[in-house]
């Protein structure tokens, strides 16, 4: 037990939280029929748990440092548990939504704490071998969320996607309290709180406006309000970032081109490769007519090639320089989303294998590898802040992917249908307006809203993948694999990277 019990309390939380990034998607439909939802209610169901994560992310950790690390753990766990429960209990999107903000709130807060709390239980081989768990577990949960979500949808209802949570929240708090030893960080480190509320008014500005847009339009005045209020905050953010004396994310990093490509890199994979999911899976169940398991069952495609690759590629690329797997990998997943292009009103789930097991392999090359290069593009001491970097500007990349890429979804559609009928169609409403539109006209429309939408998210992994290949240079990552894995300041760090 006290080998194995720690690992196994930080991992149910780790399991839990990442879950609920992938779990929802599948159940998206349902919840849309139950609750009367609208395309941006939707929308904001993924985007309001994925936002809270990132903006709070680094602030979390920070706290935790002074805190006390196992506190601010069992903290998270309740208010995941309990908003969990809300979420079930939904009575209308607004509820839902407020719920999500809520979990990933909690979501943060555990997050922010695995990996210290692993560095601070484990040294030596035994940290290797438990980060390896960590991180098999990480990816165990992203692959089991689309068809874990359908199986619970199709059978006890999609409340039970998130009432799952409360079981599996009390074994943890029990295990945690029980065998995990509380920790600190630098215990006379000032919380940066105004750095936390200006970077958490610019990743909610910017990802709302990203929403409106889809509705009411780019030039729209409102929309171009949200965006420059988006702008103000993100000034004043790194203003107060150069003036703290323990800045969430010191502005100056930037200036490393390394750690530039890596971040640049972050953002876009998890808006390539998982924020279009979202509509694939509205497409297959609304349109054409999959139940929820067999619509979660035809991502596995992706689940098992990113897991197949991930594992060996441990073994078969190491010492491969990490600029290489990661921007190759996001060059694959570009290709993988180029290969789902092509949808027409006669398409089936068959057009999607190809691009999705390209997308997987892409996948399964960037997740190990991109957190160690965030690390090893800043100096030693600089390790913590970047680990909590690199995660948040995944979470952001998936928040602002699901957003802008329904934005390009309906504007397509709306080409082929009237605005409103657009919106409705990408927001599950297929049933509804079959009355009135041909069924052939409704699926070309929604296959040609995909269609644009992956030529997006390919050029957008092309391009962040040839800027990760050009600016992550052999020579800051030499200088990481001389540090070795196992350094001290990544138990000091405020997040783990995401398997």
């Amino acid at each position: 037990m006290r080998t194995w019990g720690p690992l196994t309390a930080v991992c149910l939380g780790t399991f839990m939280l990442l879950l609920d990034v992938t779990i929802a998607v599948v159940a998206l439909p349902d919840m849309a029929r139950s609750l009367h939802a609208s395309l941006s209610d939707l929308q904001w169901v993924m985007d309001g748990y994925a936002l809270a994560l990132a903006a709070l992310l680094l602030g979390t950790g920070a706290a935790a440092d002074v805190l006390g690390r196992r506190r601010v753990h069992l903290a998270g766990i309740g208010v995941f548990a309990t908003a969990s429960l809300l979420c079930g209990l939904a009575t209308g999107p607004g509820m839902l939504v407020a719920a999500r903000g809520l979990q990933g709130l909690g979501a943060a807060a555990m997050f922010a704490t695995t990996l210290p709390l692993l560095g601070s239980l484990y040294q030596g081989r035994r940290r290797s071998v438990a980060l390896g768990v960590w991180g098999a577990v990480s990816g165990a949960a992203a692959a089991v969320g689309p068809v874990l979500g359908g199986l619970l949808t199709e059978g006890p209802g999609w409340r039970w996607i998130f009432w799952v949570n409360l079981p599996v929240s009390v074994v943890a708090v029990w295990l945690m309290v029980r065998v995990v030893p509380e920790s600190h960080g630098a215990r006379d480190r000032r919380l940066d709180w105004a750095g936390t509320v200006t970077f958490a008014a610019c990743a909610a500005a910017l990802t709302y406006g990203a929403v409106r847009a889809g509705s009411h339009g780019w030039g729209e005045g409102g929309t171009l309000v949200t965006f420059a209020v988006a702008a103000a905050a993100l000034v004043a953010f790194v203003a107060v970032e150069r003036r703290v004396r323990d800045p969430l994310l010191d502005p100056r990093l930037f200036l490393k081109p390394a750690f530039s490509g890596v971040m640049v890199g972050a953002l876009a994979f998890n808006a390539a490769a998982f924020s279009l999911m979202a509509y694939d899976s509205i497409w297959l169940q609304t349109v054409l007519g999959m139940s929820p398991v067999r619509g979660g069952l035809a991502f596995v495609w992706m689940s098992l090639s990113a897991f197949v690759v991930a594992a060996l590629g441990g073994r078969l690329l190491h010492g491969v320089p990490a600029g290489i797997t990661v921007g190759g990998g996001l060059l694959l997943i570009g290709a993988g989303q180029f290969c789902m292009t092509g949808l027409d009103a006669g398409s089936t789930a068959s057009a999607l294998v190809p691009g999705l097991v390209l997308v997987g392999v892409g996948t399964g090359l960037v997740t190990p590898g991109i957190a160690g290069a965030a690390l090893a593009s800043v100096e030693p001491q600089r390790a913590g802040m970047a680990g909590g970097a690199v995660n948040t500007f995944r979470q952001l990349g998936y928040a602002l992917g699901i957003a802008g890429y329904g934005t390009v979804v309906t504007h397509r559609m709306g080409e082929e249908l009237p605005r409103e009928a657009a919106h409705a169609l990408a927001g599950g409403g297929a049933g509804a307006l079959r009355g009135a539109f041909p069924e052939e006209a409704l699926r070309a429309a929604f296959a040609s809203g995909l269609d644009t939408a992956a030529v997006v998210a390919g050029v957008t992994a092309t391009v962040a993948g040839v800027l990760v290949i050009a600016l992550v240079r052999p020579s800051a990552r030499a200088a990481g694999r001389d540090a070795g894995p196992a350094r001290e300041p990544v138990a000091e760090g405020a997040a783990a990277p995401r398997g």
